[in-house]
């Protein structure tokens, strides 16, 4: 029988187990030395002063939007992400404004960014769609133009870049995911940059319920000490990470750019071998870009067909995502979105993780291509049966 072709899968080795071990064996498993340690690779990596981690992108984004203090402002979005995104808005108490995308790279265009700013706007909140990046430098000049926050989703550009700088060091704040698809995987978690101290000391208290001084830091080092004393001055959240993830960070971190450099090189074969081919479209991709390659979307008009007639050939596939606007939660913030609700009709993201084998995109790449060749017909009309 056929292997079934995941469309992305988790690496691990040797190293990522022996980082688990090494942490359980030294009894400290929680926020501890390991997390530390992986905050300032993580920073430094980056290109910021601080990296915050955390236990998932969302609380990531959450505390992104409580310390820029949106609550009962505007915060410009796109609705082409995952609701975490703009979930984070509303946990924020803000209002999310909808901008329509570029339909070449499926980001937030500017020009909508730009249309819709109010005097009641606070933040524009950018997610980086698929990897590669939205186009920073208008967005920054609109900005700094009206004195706005700028916020990086980052959950699928881990090691992109714009114009050289790191995707989470453009905004006043980045916020990114490890989950377990992610180009760097800790099962589970995120992390907050910034260049901001003062923002970073206050991300650090929200995360661990608004306590001033953490567990690790109380009890670490020789000496006489109360550890039970500690301040909270604010409501906070329970979003730390602990050293079981922050050990795996540590290693993925070390591996993540020759398994970006994968994702690139399995990216440029989807786009040659698709060159040729009427009917299916890729993404676009721009010169001062440095793509993560988190996934491999195309476009072809018979979508739905074409994901059943993988899913027959043992071939998963999906489409990323469901405009968020068009969700009842966001009924109350809905508008007319014309590029948006096109363009994610026609989406598929095919298969693309270090491990794939030449050979398994070899078939994702006939299945897709004898497909569109044949008009999707038979396809349609399996469906129909």
């Amino acid at each position: 029988m056929t292997e079934r072709i995941p469309i992305c899968r988790p690496s691990f080795d040797e190293q990522e187990f022996e980082a688990v071990r090494a942490t359980l064996q030294s009894g400290w498993v929680g926020r501890g030395p390991r997390t530390v340690e992986f905050e300032r690779a993580f920073a430094d990596y980056i290109g910021v002063e601080h990296a915050v981690a955390v236990n998932s992108a969302t609380a990531a984004l959450h505390l992104a939007m409580l310390v820029a203090e949106i609550e009962g402002q505007e915060v410009l979005t796109t609705s082409m992400t995952f609701v975490s995104t703009n979930h984070a808005i509303l946990h924020g108490g803000g209002r999310p404004v909808f901008c329509d995308i570029e339909a070449g790279t499926m980001n937030v265009s500017p020009a909508e960014i730009e249309r819709k700013i109010t005097p009641t706007a606070r933040a524009i909140l950018v997610m980086h769609y698929g990897g590669h990046a939205c186009d920073m430098d208008p967005i920054l000049d609109l900005a700094r133009e009206h004195g706005l926050w700028v916020i990086e989703d980052v959950a699928q550009g881990c090691g992109g870049t714009y114009d050289g700088r790191r995707l989470g060091s453009l905004g006043h704040l980045g916020c990114f995911s490890f989950q377990a698809t992610k180009n760097l995987t800790t099962t589970d978690g995120g992390m907050v940059t910034t260049n901001d101290g003062a923002l970073a000391e206050r991300i650090r208290k929200l995360r661990w319920v608004g306590i001033s001084n953490p567990t690790w830091e109380r009890f670490r080092g020789d000496g006489p000490r109360r550890g039970w004393m500690y301040g909270v001055e604010e409501l906070g959240y329970k979003y730390e990470m602990n050293d079981l993830a922050a050990a795996l960070g540590l290693v993925q971190l070390g591996k993540l750019e020759a398994a970006n450099l994968e994702r690139s090189r399995l990216m440029a074969r989807y786009r040659r071998a698709f060159a040729t081919v009427d009917g299916v479209e890729m993404l676009v991709q721009h010169e001062k870009v440095g793509n993560a390659c988190y996934n491999a979307v195309i476009k072809v008009v018979e979508r739905d067909c074409l994901y059943a007639r993988l899913h027959e050939r043992q071939i998963d596939s999906n489409v990323h995502y469901y405009p968020n606007h068009l969700l009842a939660i966001y009924r109350p913030y809905t508008t007319r979105l014309p590029v948006t609700e096109t363009e994610w009709q026609r989406i598929l993201t095919i298969p693309l993780f270090p491990g794939l084998a030449d050979a398994d995109q070899d078939r994702v790449i006939e299945s897709v291509s004898e497909f569109v060749d044949a008009g999707g017909e038979r396809s349609a009309a399996a469906v129909e049966g």
